[in-house]
């Protein structure tokens, strides 16, 4: 079979599989090769296939290594090898050996589609480590450590508490003592703030003392070894790269830990997983604060106020997509894998499912490892996934956003399941709210309730039981429009699929708050069209006329930030979270205008009449303005004011007089003044003098 432009061969494994070879290959477009034993006794359909193309497709995971051998051992340019798990995914399920129903067929043919598709590799960043590694924790468990790696790494050793201990027989790596208090960096730069830090006493004879009188300073490693057992020096210590702190009192997980310390000597790729543009970010505007839904809930601490902005720390970030899935505006944008590649993958397997007669079907979104596990466990001891429910591999269950499930939705998803593991479990809070607000949409439109769904089930029969169990779900869209570009433009067109068939067709739904779409509210009689609002705004939801006093509003574009809100200097804006399908909130609408105030000396517009005679009213009482005509230069243009002062002032750079400067000398002849006013008053009264003043 060719799928775009690539070769691709299928086996049955020997015949454990369920699978109707002439459907699938009329599915792929293709001729069937009768093949059971691709890896051994038919390895010659591989390797003459192999000869001839550039690109080949191999529908088996497990036997890949063997593969890979066998191309390197051609004679010739081996081709580009990929690789696609159809037998646990599909084929090993509870349908009969050698035959297979037209969804289970319309499942392979879609997940040998989607293994077709050439995806552009992410942005990478790059980590150097040389080995320096720093041992903080009790002296013993720290020592002993120490012991069974310093031959293989530079390490140091930080003794923050613990009993005596002699010291060891030679010094082979450098002790210390101390306590830290701050920690930052990650693999290759580690700096660790340490206070009451000695060094240890080389006369020390009983047990290991520590000489010095205690500095402060900086440490600076690749790599640490926590053995504390205490509070990890990082959030999300799991997710640091170069970090470990394994259970101190668990040998078998610190000699894990040191195995893993081994391996981290070199440079290091690791992917950019989050693309933040500045210009979409919706934190702040001159100091007042927005939006902090990626700085609240970044687990790692990755992300940070930068002023107005946020800072991103690729070296930091763990991937997770957290910040990428609430962001309101996608300013975030999960890059794993890069560009639109998430949605063409979508894309490609819903539409070619449905190409290959499949119905109703169910899409089981699912990380690279933990669920790739469960899947093939599930296969192998439980009867495996249903027919109809195609599964999704993810590099983080917690990038997915609304975005996604809506996409997922509009492209026919009847419903969706997110297989969460034992490592998600403290990071779904957001993710289940972006669950919520779609099915608030979907279940609004009159699609129903309960599509889509969160399983943490670590047990495999468990899991089956639980997908099994479904009630069957119809009615969903199968829309085939190609989602590109950020977060915003992605919504609007699953939104608008999903609304063009929707049972009920509202104009609008309401929303919690918090949520990413609604309007912005004005009390038009105190608004005095400042413009502040326009000017903190930063999707251009809210806009201004350059050529009159005018404030319009477009609510497709609004991400209720608040920042309209929080910048009002009347408080007069309060926001109303709701998802309005009616054609106005796709363009801008006038919310106030005014005529313009006119100047009285030349009858310029300038400001708005509100605003000016506001700003009259509460200065006519002024102290400045009490002179009459006083606050007439507040009703002239900018240009008028500047002549009305240059020309209707007698002395319009006057400044007063200048105060003479008092000295010293002043005082005292002053006091000398007094005293002889004093001796004459008191002589006028013939009273003899007090000769001591």
């Amino acid at each position: 079979m060719k799928i775009n432009g690539m070769d691709v061969l299928v086996c049955d494994c020997e015949g454990t599989m369920a699978f109707d070879g002439p459907a699938l290959a009329k599915a792929c477009g293709g001729k069937d090769r009768r093949i059971s034993q691709l890896c051994r006794g038919q390895i010659e359909n591989f390797e003459s296939v192999a000869k001839t193309t550039g690109r080949l497709l191999v529908a088996c995971t497990q036997e890949a290594p063997l593969f890979l051998e066998a191309a390197e051992n051609l004679g010739t340019e081996p081709p580009e090898l990929r690789f696609c798990n159809i037998r646990e995914k599909a084929g090993w399920c509870t349908e009969k050996h050698g035959t297979a129903s037209t969804n289970l067929t319309a499942k392979m043919a879609a997940l040998l589609a989607e293994a077709t598709l050439d995806i552009p590799d992410a942005q990478s960043v790059s980590m150097q480590s040389d080995g320096s590694l720093l041992i903080i924790g009790p002296a013993d468990v720290s020592l002993e450590a120490a012991a069974k790696i310093e031959g293989r790494l530079d390490v140091t050793v930080l003794i923050t508490s613990g009993e005596t201990v002699l010291p060891p027989r030679v010094m082979t790596v450098p002790v210390f003592n101390g306590r830290i208090t701050n920690a930052s960096g990650y693999l290759g730069a580690f700096h660790l703030s340490v206070e009451e830090f000695n060094s240890a006493s080389p006369s020390a004879r009983a047990g290991l003392t520590f000489s010095g009188i205690g500095q402060a300073g900086q440490l600076e490693c690749d790599l640490i070894l926590d053995l504390t057992g205490g509070t990890p020096l990082f959030s999300a210590p799991d997710k640091r790269d170069g970090y470990f702190n394994p259970n101190p009192g668990n040998p078998a997980a610190i000699l894990d830990a040191l195995l893993g310390l081994v391996d981290l000597v070199g440079t290091f790729e690791k992917p950019r997983y989050v693309d933040y543009d500045d210009s979409l970010c919706a934190h702040g505007n001159s100091g007042i604060v927005g939006c902090t839904r990626c700085v609240d809930n970044c687990p790692t601490g990755a992300v940070v106020p930068n002023g107005d902005k946020v800072a991103y720390d690729p070296y930091v970030c763990a991937g997770c997509g957290t910040c990428a899935s609430i962001c309101p505006t996608g300013a975030a944008k999960y890059t794993l894998p890069a560009g639109d590649s998430l949605f063409l993958r979508l894309r490609t397997i819903m539409t070619s499912y449905r190409d290959a007669g499949g119905k109703d079907p169910g899409l089981l979104v699912h990380n690279a490892t933990w669920g790739e596990d469960m899947i093939a466990a599930m296969a192998r001891t439980s009867g495996g996934l249903l027919a109809n429910t195609i599964p999704f591999s993810v590099n983080a269950i917690t990038q997915i956003g609304p975005e996604f499930l809506l996409t997922a939705h509009a492209y026919g998803a009847e419903s969706i399941t997110i297989l969460a593991g034992p490592a998600d479990a403290d990071e779904t809070g957001c993710l289940k709210g972006e669950m919520a607000l779609v099915e608030t949409v979907v279940a609004g439109l009159g699609y129903g309730d309960g599509r889509v769904e969160l399983v943490d089930e670590t047990d495999p029969e468990a899991l089956h039981a639980h997908l099994h169990g479904l009630t069957p779900k119809t009615g969903m869209p199968a829309g085939g429009f190609l989602a590109m570009g950020r977060k915003r433009s992605v919504m609007a067109q699953a939104l608008k699929a999903l609304h063009s068939t929707a049972p009920e067709p509202v104009d609008s739904i309401v929303l919690d708050p918090g949520s990413p779409f609604g309007a912005v509210l004005v009390e038009t009689r105190g608004c005095t069209l400042c413009l502040s609002c326009v000017g903190a705004c930063p999707t251009g939801a809210l806009k201004d006329n350059p050529d009159r006093p005018e404030l319009s509003f477009a609510e497709a574009q609004c991400v209720q930030c608040g920042l309209c809100r929080n910048t009002c200097p009347e408080s007069v804006i309060s926001l109303e979270p709701r998802l309005s399908f009616k054609e106005a909130a796709l363009t801008h609408q006038i919310i106030k205008e005014e005529e313009p105030f006119k100047c009285i000396r030349c009858s310029k517009e300038f400001g708005t009449k509100s605003t000016i005679e506001r700003m009259v009213a509460k200065l006519e009482g002024h102290p400045m303005f009490a002179d009459s005509g006083g606050t007439d230069r507040l009703k002239m243009c900018e240009d008028c004011r500047v002549i009305a002062i240059a020309t209707d002032d007698e002395q319009p750079m006057a400044m007063g007089s200048v105060p003479v400067t008092r000295t010293t000398d002043d005082y005292l002849r002053e006091r000398e003044e007094l005293r002889e006013q004093a001796k004459a008053d008191m002589e006028a009264k013939h009273l003899k003098p007090d000769n001591g003043g």
